[in-house]
């Protein structure tokens, strides 16, 4: 699991700090800490100084974006990059204008003509010495930066199994580094999740992200294994503890999924999958194939963020609207 906010021993800081995990607690907004506060966050192992609130933002993958959005801090972002898709519609026009820095992860070279103050990324591996830069050499230069918790890599760092708390929790750090009231957007997941009934018919299935010759899936402690024991759905891959891992065809076959998620992203369609399954003389005998039982994400939506909740809403709409016969 993530560590937890680390402060110096100034009175200031432990008061904020008081003030923040209040607020992940109860669902009330933190307060912003004073800009002379130490305060620092413990993010993936690297301390990220809470000072003065970011005003000239990178983010760098779909979560980042969407989050800050979630925010109302859309004015603050000077640059995106590394969209994995268009944002909700609800985003959509406090989105537009946002230049797109790259399609990919940013070059440093792009990053630094940007002229960022904080760099909000959804992997770790998006900070590199190819990518946008080493995280130490941006702080160095005055830029701080954040990857999403639910992406740290380090077994002290991952999460043992992705829960709505820990998404809450990344609200929370960013609304306290940039100095905003997360209370409605918490109120906001936690009506929706609230909202969400789960099936009952002991249903299994698989997360098919892409591939053909080896299944790339959702597996145990991610995002995909959160939604779907929130709509009551079993993982078939559930044993396997990753966020997202490659799998075997034997394995699928043998389990049988009674439904079988595509994740629809424009470099491995929902179509591309299907056409996958169902022209493998194997695969096309699954049940969940040969009568068409399939619920669909987009991408953005499957990793652990802002839109979880309302993707695991999602597909529990769809999977009661299955006909499983």
């Amino acid at each position: 699991m993530q560590r937890p906010l680390t402060t110096a021993p100034a009175l200031a800081a432990l008061a904020a700090l008081a003030l923040v995990l209040g607020g992940c607690a109860t669902g009330a907004g933190p307060m912003a800490p004073s800009p002379s506060s130490s305060t620092t966050i413990d993010n993936c192992g690297v301390e990220v100084p809470v000072t003065a609130p970011p005003k000239r933002v990178i983010t760098i993958k779909s979560t980042s974006t969407e989050m800050l959005l979630a925010l109302g801090l859309q004015k603050r972002i000077v640059g995106t990059a590394f969209q994995d898709g268009p944002v909700p519609e609800k985003w959509a026009a406090a989105a537009a204008g946002i230049p797109v820095l790259a399609d990919k992860v940013p070059s440093q070279e792009v990053v630094l003509d940007a002229n960022p103050d904080f760099i909000y990324a959804g992997w770790e591996s998006n900070f590199s010495a190819d990518g946008a830069g080493m995280r130490a050499d941006l702080a160095a230069l005055g830029i701080r930066s954040y990857v999403s918790p639910a992406a740290c890599k380090e077994a002290a760092y991952q999460p043992s199994r992705l829960t709505f708390a820990d998404i809450d929790h990344e609200i929370g750090e960013i609304a306290t580094i940039f100095g905003v009231d997360d209370s409605a957007l918490l109120a906001e997941q936690h009506a929706t999740l609230a909202s969400i009934k789960k099936d009952d018919r002991g249903l299994s299935a698989l997360w098919f992200s892409s591939g053909s010759d080896i299944p790339y899936v959702g597996a145990g402690i991610g995002a995909p294994q959160l939604i779907l024991d929130t709509i009551g759905v079993r993982n078939i891959a559930a044993d396997v503890k990753d966020t997202w891992a490659s799998y075997n065809w034997e394995s699928v076959i043998a389990a049988n999924p009674d439904v079988i998620v595509l994740v629809n992203a424009s470099w491995s369609t929902t179509e591309k999958k299907i056409g996958v399954l169902e022209n493998n003389p194997a695969t096309a005998q699954l049940d969940a194939v040969k009568h068409h039982r399939y619920l669909i994400v987009p991408f953005a939506a499957s990793e652990a963020g802002v839109r979880t909740v309302d993707a695991a809403a999602d597909l529990a709409a769809q999977l009661k609207a299955l006909d499983l016969g």
